[in-house]
């Protein structure tokens, strides 16, 4: 492999990963990129970044985002959304070599999953995380369009739902503490930090609100965090990531998560966002067939995960 040196990746190495991303998908996703970097570079604790360097020129790259709490999992996790080798420079190790750092990195900061997904259309992609260990996964990315959601299959109740018996609004900063509260209800645990680190990407990182709460009396029953994708895990098409969706036990059942998911479909498709992707475990029944209820399927992203050892 030549003279192969590992270290983070630095701002200044930003076009030659947007160099390298046009090759590979043909087509530029610098304006994803340069969030991204300006991301690591504002929160460095969030992320974990590695580039493979070959006789003094980039030749790969890997950055994966420190997630902990997203669809309900516990603990940390490194979610690996990009990654990238120069096509001149394939076949020759280096992308083992950029994981296999990677994991030395996650190691050092006593992170134990490294998690991604790939299409399944994309043979050699599944190949190469084979390859390097990954197994299958036991969570399902599900998906669906922002067309309009009914609450009743053939229904036409949708503006009134989302519009007049359930008011729903765009979160703000001063909601936080009223999700954690319907979250530790309904899981048992404190996710505090979860959710500062969630309001903190919504307000400062996409630059557009997705995440939407829902009153009742003027009290917040209900909440639904999602953010908006220009091209995490190499899609190009614009889609939106539904991360936590949370109703107060007390209100189950009355259409609050109906409400939610209407109207957020109803602002991504305004902003002209196509898809919404999720991630469900196989154990959360109730989830899942709320999901599938509101017109969610099985997506053809596999979802990919490596323990640390």
């Amino acid at each position: 492999m030549g003279d192969l040196q590992l270290r983070s990746l630095r701002r200044d190495d930003i076009d030659r990963v947007c160099g390298i991303e046009s090759r590979i998908t043909g087509h530029s996703r610098k304006g994803f990129l340069e969030k991204r970097f300006a991301a690591e570079a504002e929160s460095p604790d969030g992320f974990v970044t590695c580039a493979a360097v070959r006789d003094g020129k980039l030749a790969g790259y890997a950055i994966a985002r420190i997630q902990e709490g997203e669809f309900g999992a516990q603990g940390a996790v490194a979610a690996l959304d990009v990654v990238g080798i120069d096509p001149d420079a394939q076949g020759e190790g280096i992308g083992k070599a950029l994981l296999a750092e990677m994991e030395r990195r996650m190691k050092a900061l006593g992170i134990g999953t490294l998690r991604t997904q790939v299409d399944w259309g994309s043979p050699a992609m599944i190949r190469f995380f084979s390859s390097t260990g990954f197994l299958l996964a036991p969570a399902q990315v599900l998906e669906r369009d922002t067309s309009p959601l009914r609450e009743e299959p053939g229904g036409d109740d949708y503006e009134s739902l989302s519009r007049d018996r359930v008011p729903v609004r765009s979160m703000k900063e001063d909601d936080l503490a009223a999700a954690v509260r319907i979250d530790r209800k309904l899981t048992g645990r404190d996710r505090s930090a979860y959710y500062d680190a969630k309001l903190r990407e919504m307000l400062t990182e996409s630059g557009i609100r997705v995440s939407l709460v829902a009153e009742e009396d003027g009290f917040v029953v209900g909440f639904v965090m999602a953010r908006v994708d220009f091209g995490e895990f190499g899609k190009v098409d614009k889609a939106a990531i539904l991360d936590t969706i949370g109703v107060h036990p007390g209100f189950a059942g009355s259409g609050i998560g109906h409400a939610l998911l209407s109207q957020l479909f109803l602002n991504l498709a305004t902003l002209q966002v196509e898809t919404v992707l999720t991630q469900v475990s196989p154990e959360n029944i109730g989830l899942q067939r709320f999901l599938y209820a509101c017109g969610f399927h099985p997506s053809q992203r596999l979802m990919l995960n490596k323990t640390i050892s």
